[in-house]
């Protein structure tokens, strides 16, 4: 499957592919406690992203990580460990997977989830940062086809100002669906 390599407008179908591939993951996550949350800027309606879906699968604790990642495994993703951030395992999308997505499993409330989930809902509450930060991503968006560690490194900055602005007293945290 191949990297979405652009940055485009808000797409109202992406609600909708997140429920998919949270549906496929279900069957493998059954016996796990879990939510699923939809994450990153395709969350945000309104914020130009990259057509790629991230999602967190949050366990109540450390102990059902090991658990999570075996059933993931099993369901035809491939564990590639933290990829440097801690307390977020990430994985590779399965060749079956009907949308290219970013899949992690998190622990509920550790800093990588609330990290993700004050992102998100700061950028779906304040429409000036989220058109900032959108604006920000369409100008670094050439580098996706050359260097996208160069466009992640990029965009850092903004996106540690914007959790903190998110965390500041009254930015609240929040959370979407079920």
């Amino acid at each position: 499957m191949n990297i979405p390599a652009e940055v485009v407008d808000y797409d109202p179908r992406w609600p909708l592919w997140f429920a998919e591939i949270r549906a496929r993951l279900t069957p493998y996550l059954a016996d796990v406690p879990h939510i699923v949350e939809h994450v990153g800027s395709t969350a945000v309606p309104g914020l130009a992203a990259k057509p790629i879906i991230d999602l967190d699968v949050v366990v109540p604790d450390r102990q059902q990580v090991p658990v999570a990642i075996e059933r993931l495994v099993a369901g035809g993703y491939t564990h590639q460990g933290d990829l440097g951030v801690a307390g977020r395992e990430a994985f590779t999308v399965p060749p079956d997977a009907p949308y290219y997505h970013h899949l992690y499993v998190v622990v509920a409330g550790n800093k990588a989830h609330q990290d993700h989930i004050v992102l998100r809902d700061h950028l779906r509450r304040d429409a000036a940062d989220r058109e900032r930060y959108g604006a920000l991503k369409r100008d670094l968006a050439h580098l996706l086809t050359t260097d996208r560690t160069a466009y992640v490194e990029a965009k850092a900055g903004l996106v540690v100002e914007l959790i903190a602005r998110g965390s500041a007293p009254g930015g609240g945290v929040g959370r979407s669906g079920p």
